[in-house]
């Protein structure tokens, strides 16, 4: 694979400090807050680097299947290409870190796998970072098959903005904060705030009016 340099990962505020500091130290990660944020590029760059640096076999990319819209079902392709377009954000952030023509050989290569909830059972994933995004809207069953699929010398993100939940259910994300907090887990939970929003200030300005009208 060729290698592609990168400078380090820089925090753009306190709590990306925060995050990245997570990353670091510990196994699991779960990291909430608005759209804006950093989250999930993050997340996509930190794994792209410990697969770049070889410290990882393979990334795992995940997401439920709640798009507000039409379902995978209704898109033409393969599951992998049904699934890519929710996928977008990550697999950007992966090919902005290693480049694009590394990310289509780690793709062909099994390296970097997308795997929709719909074929997750029965999986079990080993010596990767796996990334669920958008856990706000994974049901507490999901959020259980998921977490029972991690095995030995994984690194798992979960990422979401429980405001953004499109769920008719309990979010899964919030019973996973729960259990956290409930049985003391050693699994750090970062929380940013509409403060710290770094991809714009429009962005910024329309998270805030949303918030402010509750929707």
């Amino acid at each position: 694979m060729h290698e592609r340099q990168q400078p380090p990962i820089k925090p753009l505020n306190a709590t990306q400090a925060d995050y990245l500091d997570a990353l670091a130290r510990g196994t699991q990660t779960v990291v909430l807050g608005p759209a804006g944020t950093g989250k999930t590029w993050i997340a996509a760059t930190y794994a792209a680097d410990l697969y770049r640096e070889r410290r990882i076999r393979k990334i795992i990319l995940t997401r439920p299947n709640v798009p507000g819209g039409r379902g995978l079902g209704f898109l033409p392709g393969t599951l992998e290409e049904k699934f890519g377009p929710w996928a977008a954000p990550l697999i950007d952030a992966i090919k902005e870190r290693i480049g694009a023509a590394a990310y289509e050989i780690a793709l062909k290569n099994g390296d970097i796998e997308m795997v929709p909830f719909e074929v997750m059972r029965g999986r079990s994933w080993k010596d990767c970072f796996v990334l669920l995004d958008e856990a706000q809207n994974a049901t507490p069953h999901e959020m259980k098959l998921f977490l029972t699929r991690i095995g030995e010398e994984c690194r798992v993100v979960i990422n979401g903005d429980v405001s953004q939940c499109d769920l008719r259910e309990a979010s899964g994300l919030g019973t996973v904060i729960h259990l956290i907090k409930s049985n003391m887990m050693p699994v750090p939970v970062i929380e940013f705030t509409q403060a710290d929003i770094v991809r714009s200030g429009i962005c910024a300005m329309w998270v805030r009016a949303f918030h402010d009208a509750q929707i």
